[in-house]
């Protein structure tokens, strides 16, 4: 069975890397290729040299400010090249980015079978996460098999009319790289947090960048920032990987560059970041994946959204909706911080989003549908 992975951005490279290994245990049973977007150029590429994936094809499509109307017709244009020339069996895809409802799209119009990684996740609001609600909902619409990571995730796709014996229940693949990688020594030294004073502090990790948050809100986390970094100044320090969006950075340097102890670093390589995140003392941030990820660690999260697609960790008491409201996330955290039964609480919840098993059984899944 010839299987053509796609990917293009930095989460995507985390999650799809178990699934790539996976396969290519079984080369009696498939002929797994790589396809990458480049959709994220910079923060992609450290994450193939990581898991040690080589990429069979490269679309390279990354531009400045980049529009999404520009990754669509990019990607589903050369998609449709490639496709023509490998005639793979299946095309999966993961999540919910542009690149993975283009190459779908690709798919669907050439008749090649499509495997949904991540399927089902839902918030019911087609505008939050932008553009991902409607990527997901699109690509689970042209899908033939569902690897769902939660029963929720299933469940939704049931209540949707998607046939239950085309969903496949495997855990987050997250979960895998996330627990091959926690293990491993890591020593900060000669690395850009070897600047930070992370002894003897409580580290608040903050990663703030989702479209729907540029703007005014996030200014307005910047704000709860410095009054969180005011109020705690001597026992907290606050550690921000500020994303390579221009929009980011200007706010992120201009609201809070310049305090003592908020530490403004360029994004990290997964094996860092996952050890920042062990070494944290609680987490904010507006990304989907650290809510899962921060669940397997132990790791209070608050999330500095609305709503979520990820309702299995609000449930099991290991996040927080908190939103952008300056107010509110100094609320919040100040109870974190001097709560210990509030903290207990959070740090002992369930990790809701699987064993570390995700990558087997879908390529199981795959070997059957063989």
């Amino acid at each position: 069975m010839k299987i053509l992975t796609v990917f293009g951005t930095r989460p995507e490279a985390v999650k799809m890397a178990p699934v790539i290994k996976e396969l290519r245990k079984h080369p009696q049973h498939f002929d797994c290729k790589v396809c990458v977007s480049a959709q994220h150029r910079e923060m992609l590429d450290p994450f193939l040299r990581l898991f040690g994936i080589a990429a069979d094809y490269d679309l390279n499509i990354m531009q400045e400010k980049q529009s999404l109307e520009y990754i669509t017709s990019t990607i589903l244009s050369q998609m449709g090249y490639l496709l023509e020339e490998e005639r793979p069996d299946f095309v999966l895809v993961q999540g919910d980015t542009t690149t993975s409802m283009a190459a779908a799209l690709a798919a669907f119009y050439k008749r090649v079978r499509i495997g949904h990684i991540e399927a089902g996740l839902r918030t019911g609001d087609k505008y939050q996460p932008f553009p991902e609600e409607i990527n997901r909902r699109m690509i689970d619409t042209m899908s033939d098999l569902y690897f769902a990571h939660t029963q929720e995730a299933k469940d939704n796709l049931i209540a949707e009319g998607f046939p239950s014996d085309r969903i496949e229940l495997t855990g987050n693949t997250v979960i895998d790289a996330l627990l091959d990688v926690a293990q491993k020594e890591m020593d900060f030294a000669g690395t850009p947090l070897a600047a930070v004073p992370l002894a003897g502090k409580k580290v608040i990790l903050v990663t703030a960048h989702r479209r729907e948050n540029v703007g005014r809100p996030l200014e307005d986390i910047c704000k709860a920032l410095q009054a969180i970094a005011a109020k705690y100044a001597d026992e907290a320090v606050i550690v921000y990987p500020v994303h390579l969006n221009p929009a980011v950075q200007e706010t992120a340097n201009a609201l809070l560059k310049g305090h003592k102890n908020i530490f403004l670093i360029a994004p990290l390589d997964y094996v860092l970041f996952v050890h920042l995140m062990k070494s944290s003392y609680l987490i904010l941030t507006d990304s989907g994946g650290i809510q899962e990820e921060a669940a397997s660690l132990h790791k209070p999260v608050l999330v500095l959204r609305e709503v979520t697609e990820r309702p299995e960790a609000l449930a099991a008491g290991a996040t927080r909706l908190v939103g952008t409201d300056t107010k509110r996330i100094v609320d919040e955290t100040s109870v974190l911080m001097e709560d210990p039964q509030a903290y207990q609480k959070m740090s002992h919840a369930a990790n809701p989003y699987g064993d570390g098993q995700a990558g087997r059984r879908i390529a199981a899944r795959l070997l059957k549908e063989f």
